[in-house]
């Protein structure tokens, strides 16, 4: 969420003539993430994010926006995308196609605790089940082909130990993908990026509540334990075990524990657990090392730390499996 594409006052008072949102009051760019450019953009109707995005075609588009509706039309708390004047989920703005959604409230949790995994375990799995009548698609597309074609242009900016690390991974990631057990897996519509900074929470008189998920701008059509290890490897990490990139027992049977009071795991994905765990933490080590070496030009962007996720990798192969 950087500001890759300046919007000015003007061009937004246009923009908003096209919708029935109200008139502008006030605007700022938001400074975090990596991928769209996004405006926080409140008006006499509202408070309302606008995307430019920067990457994504009009063609690929209608599936995040799709898959917000229908998950808000189900009881997710995540942003509606809201429809213009003539109808249209999917405007232009600067020459980037370009949409308006709800803004929700709550913030972001920087330190999570074990209710706080229970509770995202719990709307996760809710999610999950209600894509079971999404009819969107579209492949994630930083899946396993995307990694095939991206760690060519990241192997020579790190040293050999770390090329040798990728290198066995992404084989030994492709070996699964070819294995009885992979095809088990159930599958759907995902979030795929289920951050600490994509998640909003609000704390009611006896404890925290989901409210709303946002950023989908990652999702597509993958397996549901694959998204859950995404969500792991980022809120299991307790204060305590952060330094060594190990998972929080406490944090993650509890992430689990609110999962499965929704949807039960089955026997495939028990056993997949351990090796999505790692295939997660190489999606990210691998996205952040092409933003880290290969950097886009951003006015408010500052590429996350690719060892991070080298680090994970590491602990996750070193751990041992949970059955």
């Amino acid at each position: 969420m950087a500001v890759f594409t300046p919007v000015d006052q003007g061009s937004l008072e246009r923009l908003l003539r096209e919708y029935a949102l109200g008139d502008l009051v006030a605007f700022e760019g938001i400074s975090s993430g990596i991928e769209n450019t996004n405006y926080f953009v409140d008006t006499t109707e509202g408070r309302f994010v606008l995307t430019l995005f920067e990457k994504l075609s009009a063609e690929q588009l209608p599936f995040y926006l799709s898959l917000m509706h229908h998950l808000s039309q189900r009881g997710i708390p995540c942003p509606r995308p809201m429809p213009s004047r003539a109808g249209a989920l999917l405007t232009s703005c600067q020459n980037r196609p370009s949409a308006f959604v709800t803004r929700l409230n709550g913030s972001d949790v920087r330190q999570p605790s074990p209710e706080h995994c229970e509770q995202l375990g719990s709307v996760l799995a809710r999610a999950h089940k209600a894509v079971s009548d999404f009819t969107g698609s579209q492949p994630n597309l930083r899946g396993l082909s995307w990694w095939h074609e991206t760690v060519p242009s990241v192997l020579p900016f790190l040293p050999e130990a770390s090329q040798s690390l990728l290198r066995d991974e992404l084989a030994q990631q492709q070996a699964f993908a070819e294995s009885d057990v992979y095809t088990e897996l159930p599958r759907g519509a995902v979030h795929a990026d289920l951050f600490r900074d994509n998640v909003l929470f609000v704390q009611t008189d006896t404890r925290p509540l989901v409210s709303g998920i946002i950023d989908f701008y990652f999702a597509g059509v993958d397996h549901f334990v694959f998204d859950l290890a995404v969500a792991a490897n980022d809120w299991c990490l307790s204060e305590q075990s952060a330094g060594t990139s190990a998972i929080s027992p406490l944090h993650e049977e509890a992430l689990l524990l609110g999962y499965e009071r929704v949807r039960t795991l089955t026997d495939s994905e028990r056993a997949a657990w351990p090796v999505m765990l790692r295939a997660a933490a190489l999606r990210f080590w691998i996205s952040r090392l092409y933003d880290w070496h290969l950097p886009r030009k951003a006015s408010m962007l500052t590429p996350k730390d690719p060892g991070h996720f080298e680090r994970i990798l590491k602990a996750r192969r070193d751990a041992k499996g949970r059955t």
